[in-house]
């Protein structure tokens, strides 16, 4: 299989490596100084890249009828313009904020528990988040999937990093180190605590998630999620 590889920062290299040693071909290494070139004779692109690069990037690769899966956060709010091009396009498109197997079996836990937990008023939710000095958003994406898994399966709104009113998930959110990434979702109360959490020991993980879901996606149209390559339906 052919990849176009868009964003060749730390998490493009390691994918780099994990795509060649499945037996897969980069035909692009796109950065800031180079173009699209070998895009169009791909036959999947992957985007890590950076917020102010993802639109650009995923919308080149639905023009060039080149499916894409998209590890970058930070951009959303362009999210709906992109699956309308996506649609327009009949293209493939898997965005997720965390491509880690563990991360995405963490994911049900917390909806699962998420569901129980709203029968209980005396406990209040909310979420910490740490990650390596050189991430650009804040919260991560995987925590803001964290909240609207709970907002989705609960009676709480919306999430802040202000101090959380009724109805709000405060996250915390740190930047420390070269932290992969730690997740950590709690419920207190005044009598005891429960607590869920997810630690990344490096970035194998989300790029290994991220080469088979390229691997899954190839060929397809639509719009679709780990849930659907993961089979966690």
């Amino acid at each position: 299989m052919k990849i176009a590889l868009l964003g060749y920062g730390k998490m493009g290299k390691v994918i780099e490596r994990i795509a060649l040693e499945r037996g897969h071909e980069i035909v692009l290494k796109k950065d800031e100084f180079n173009t699209y070139d070998g895009l169009s004779t791909a036959d999947v692109a992957i985007d890590f890249s950076v917020p102010s690069a993802a639109v650009s990037n995923i919308s080149a690769s639905f023009n060039a009828n080149v499916p894409v899966v998209s590890g970058t956060t930070g951009w959303l709010e362009h999210y709906d313009e992109m699956i309308a091009l996506c649609n327009e396009k009949k293209g493939g498109f898997i965005s997720s904020s965390n491509f880690s197997l563990g991360v995405n079996i963490f994911f049900g836990l917390n909806e699962y528990l998420a569901k129980i937990m709203n029968q209980f008023d005396s406990y209040k939710v909310s979420m910490e988040e740490i990650h390596h000095i050189h991430k650009l958003d804040a919260p991560s994406g995987t925590a803001i999937s964290l909240a609207q898994g709970v907002i989705q399966n609960s009676n709480y709104t919306n999430w802040t990093l202000e101090e959380a009113k009724a109805n709000e998930i405060h996250i915390e959110a740190k930047r420390i180190g070269e932290v992969p990434g730690t997740h950590t979702v709690t419920y207190d109360s005044p009598i005891d605590s429960i607590e869920i959490k997810h630690t990344a020991h490096n970035r194998e993980g989300f790029a290994l998630g991220a080469v088979i879901a390229a691997e899954w996606l190839a060929g397809k149209q639509g719009i679709y999620s780990m849930k659907d390559v993961l089979n966690l339906q």
